[in-house]
């Protein structure tokens, strides 16, 4: 059972480390319409984990439960990208690494659902709808800033130059990852790197973006090794958990 606890926490993290993201914008968007949404995905991102982490406390036993998962372990244990832990340095960095994991979000449920584990099935079907969502709002935005004024242009592309040495992570396979793609539960993501990458230049050729052309990419965050922004965020993260154990509203 280890594999398949690793396994859905490698998917759970990165849902709630995004979203962790998102809720610091609430209340700086540049429109309150765009405010709202952003602070709305951010909750569709919580719900799913809390599903993810809801299986994963069944799974591991002991009376361990999802707040448990979320909010007490350290910085080494989380499995996240390091895509999503990218700060909010200006929106269009905001935009750039929410599109860049929509893409690979939505394929990544798109082939869970034919996972041979029911649990997996059922959260992937749910959520697919609202990532659906996700990626078309972050899709949209990502055209309108890059074909529109010659600041928000640069500022676009800023962002997808610095992000993009994240992405090749996305389908780096983790041991817990190979051995469940192995049984039929998890997802051999590494299928879909080139569909990922032509969908991805394709949107970005339509906004008038250039493609990145370095080959340098980052990775560790799958195995634990964080940015230096992670530590800051799981400090904000955990801080009611850790200051107050056990705490009841």
């Amino acid at each position: 059972m280890t594999n398949l606890y690793n396994y859905i926490l490698t998917i759970a993290d990165n849902a709630l480390i995004l979203a962790q993201r998102l809720g610091e914008l609430c209340g700086h968007g540049p429109s309150l319409e765009t405010d709202i949404a952003l602070t709305n995905i951010s909750l569709d991102l919580l719900g799913q984990t809390r599903s993810y982490y809801q299986y994963a406390a069944k799974i591991a036993g002991n009376n361990k439960t999802e707040d448990d998962i979320a909010f007490l372990r350290i910085e080494r244990e989380y499995n996240n990208c390091l895509l999503v832990e990218q700060p909010n340095t200006h929106f269009g960095y905001s935009i750039g690494r929410q599109f860049l994991f929509d893409v690979y979000h939505y394929m990544l449920l798109d082939a869970l659902q034919h996972s041979t584990d029911e649990t997996l099935v059922a959260i992937a079907k749910k959520s697919i709808k609202e990532v659906s969502y996700h990626k078309r709002f972050s899709s949209d935005w990502v055209k309108r800033l890059g074909d529109g004024t010659q600041e928000s242009n640069e500022k676009m592309q800023e962002a997808i130059d610095y992000l993009w040495r994240y992405t090749d992570e996305l389908f780096y396979m983790t041991e817990a990852e190979k051995a469940m793609s192995e049984e039929g539960v998890g997802i051999d993501v590494s299928a879909f790197k080139e569909k990922y990458y032509q969908e991805v230049t394709e949107l970005l050729q339509e906004a008038t973006l250039t493609v990145p052309e370095n080959n340098y990419f980052t990775k560790g965050g799958k195995e634990g090794v964080h940015t230096e922004h992670m530590g800051y965020l799981l400090a904000d993260l955990q801080y009611m958990q850790r200051t107050y154990p056990n705490m009841n509203w």
